[in-house]
């Protein structure tokens, strides 16, 4: 009883106060939120002020240094809001003139998204500029991705890998956008010269480790098992959740956990810890072997070596 009274699902009767009655839920329920409401918009209101001094904080230097040369802008500046993104976007494909780079994470893109930025895409492409892309291997099954490479033509060249950075974007290699949140509403605008420069190193080191579009993945050299799988195997033996290693190879939980079971089945793993030893028996908490001459065996539930 004195657990309810403290969370307040029960109250004295005003009729007779020697009786106890259940307070309404939905009482209780507002009682018990606010509290995590007040956080939150404290958060928001932080958020606000943090952009705001930033903002104001790189307005300093456009003060004290001499006006900026046409198409020179700040060295970092916060875009808050999609509308903001959009049109400095524009605004960057609008002054391209050579190349564009960009990584793109998650899974399948969807065909309304890819629409969205294909008019900039046609617009780059009708100025002779040229496109690399980066995806993960998971893309390759999205037919939008495919009809728009068709669209593009050898204006854009892409190639995957089993897991990439967040989403970047590289214009002339003069500026770069980055998000700033978990939900893409903010950005960050990159002019400065090394960390421009940093970022295309990134870049170039990812694309050589990157497979053509055009080409098949590598076969795992391990009979029963797939690439994404042997992925999988090599971020669970890394102590990876599943939800984790589902948001970096671009797959559903659901499908992660799928592949989870069949890469148990084929190793014969009757359980998680078991699937760990399994793993490292046969070699998959390395990183991905190139195809072998020969497929290694699996060992079976009553083998404790790999052969």
């Amino acid at each position: 009883m004195p657990c309810l009274l403290e969370l307040a699902l029960l109250h004295p009767d005003p009729d007779d106060m020697d009786w106890l009655v259940p307070t309404s839920p939905q009482e209780v329920m507002t009682r018990l939120l606010r509290g995590m409401y007040d956080e939150v918009s404290a958060s928001q209101r932080r958020v606000g002020s943090a952009v705001a001094a930033v903002e104001w904080y790189a307005g300093l230097g456009r003060r004290v240094r001499p006006a900026p040369s046409a198409g020179e802008g700040s060295a970092i500046r916060v875009l808050d809001g999609l509308a903001r993104i959009q049109a400095a976007m524009d605004e960057a494909t609008q002054a391209c003139t050579t190349e564009v780079l960009t990584v793109q994470p998650g899974g399948i893109r969807r065909e309304a998204e890819l629409s969205e930025g294909l008019h900039r895409a046609l617009a780059l492409r009708g100025r002779g500029v040229r496109m690399r892309d980066l995806y993960t291997h998971v893309a390759r099954h999205g037919q939008g991705l495919l009809t728009y490479l068709e669209l593009m033509g050898d204006a854009v060249e892409a190639r995957t890998l089993d897991e990439v950075i967040d989403r970047l974007i590289l214009f002339d290699r003069t500026v770069a956008f980055i998000p700033a949140n978990t939900d893409r509403t903010m950005a960050l605008e990159l002019r400065h010269p090394a960390l421009i420069e940093y970022l295309v190193t990134m870049f170039e080191r990812l694309w050589r480790l990157a497979i053509p579009l055009t080409a098949p993945l590598p076969d795992t050299g391990i009979e029963g098992i797939s690439h994404r799988e042997q992925s999988i195997a090599a971020l669970l033996a890394e102590g990876h959740q599943d939800a984790v290693i589902a948001e970096r190879l671009g797959i559903s939980v659901r499908t992660c956990r799928a592949h989870i079971a069949r890469l148990s089945e084929t190793l014969g793993a009757a359980s998680r810890t078991q699937l760990g030893v399994r793993i490292a028996q046969v070699g998959l908490d390395g990183p991905s072997r190139a195809a072998a001459s020969t497929p290694l065996s699996v060992p079976g539930p009553e083998s404790r070596t790999a052969r």
